[in-house]
């Protein structure tokens, strides 16, 4: 049995894009909800993130980008990132939390706290480029965990899973050009934002350290298995992880309102339980989780509960 730790602080709560906008506060209360009512919250160990500093953050992203953010930061009202993407003004705090959630992630499990982690964080990260805020993204959060394992603890593996049902854009974008960061998305295609093709394998010295395996609607928990089994672990066996990160998106669930794909409860468990063997044989079993999507509140909070037994269970 791993021990698993659980990020969280209020003030996620406090990113708010208005009445109506799918990435909501109300997702990271059913989540709580859920763990408190079933028990899974006493098992967890609690992990209290810090503001991530300037100096990781710009390990990922533009030191001109972040100078913009805190510009653009509103203290009333709500300021327009991108079509689908704005700031309140708790969002900024809520962001370098976010970022910071998966820092103090990578602490506890260095440390021995913990073997696992799962960061209940918003806003969620994997669109957001080196300079562009996009698809509901501030930070990258995932991207920046993994440039913080690598250059503070010296690992130098980082494998990135990421079975959000929209492909992780900006993840890809920060390391496409890296051997050290193996890359592996699973996405409806095509879909939001529109890359991901299975020919985008990396470039420069990062190719073939980029997978994307681009799935049709209505695909579930048997064809998500089937992927796994035959492209990430194969892959992540001759890559051989020093630690794991999983962008944790839950809107591939059947009951998801902005995608068309089919994986349910069992399905994710599934997945999980392929993720840890993976970092089990190669990585200590060190697993960050960080949440993404995910956007039906009974089907998200039902699906993280899934993913947290199995991390507990592992």
């Amino acid at each position: 049995m791993g021990r698993t730790g659980l990020v969280y602080h209020p003030a996620y709560l406090e990113h708010d894009m208005g009445v109506g906008h799918p990435e909501s506060p109300n997702r990271l209360r059913a989540i709580v909800k859920q763990l408190e009512q079933s028990g899974t919250m006493s098992r967890l160990t609690k992990i209290v993130p810090r503001k991530a500093e300037d100096e990781w953050i710009t390990q990922v992203h533009t030191p001109q980008y972040v100078s913009a953010l805190n510009r653009a930061a509103p203290s009333s009202g709500r300021a327009s990132l991108d079509p689908d993407t704005s700031m309140s003004p708790g969002s900024l705090n809520a962001a370098y939390l976010a970022a910071g959630g998966a820092l103090a992630a990578v602490d506890a499990i260095m440390a021995h706290q913990v073997d696992h982690v799962f960061c209940a964080v918003r806003p969620p990260g994997h669109h957001a480029e080196s300079s562009r805020a996009m698809g509901f993204c501030l930070f990258n959060n995932v991207a920046v965990a993994a440039r913080y394992v690598q250059k503070q603890y010296g690992l130098t593996r980082v494998l990135i899973v990421d079975w959000d049902v929209h492909h992780g854009n900006g993840t890809q974008h920060s390391f496409e050009d890296d051997p050290s960061v193996l890359f592996f998305s699973t996405h409806q295609y095509p879909h939001y934002p529109g890359t991901g093709r299975g020919t985008e394998r990396g470039k420069r010295a990062g190719e073939g350290f980029t997978i994307n395996v681009p799935m049709e609607a209505g695909e579930g928990d048997e064809e998500y298995h089937a992927i796994f089994l035959k492209s990430l672990v194969p892959a992540a066996e001759d890559f051989k992880p020093e630690f794991v990160i999983i962008s944790a998106g839950f809107d591939a669930h059947k009951d998801d309102p902005l995608a068309s794909m089919a994986l349910t409860e069992a399905g994710y468990t599934d997945l999980t339980n392929i993720v840890v063997g993976i970092a089990k044989r190669h990585a200590k079993g060190r697993v960050l989780s960080s949440l993404e999507g995910g956007y039906n509140l009974t089907a998200l909070a039902a699906s993280v509960e899934a993913h947290v037994t199995a991390l507990l269970n592992a």
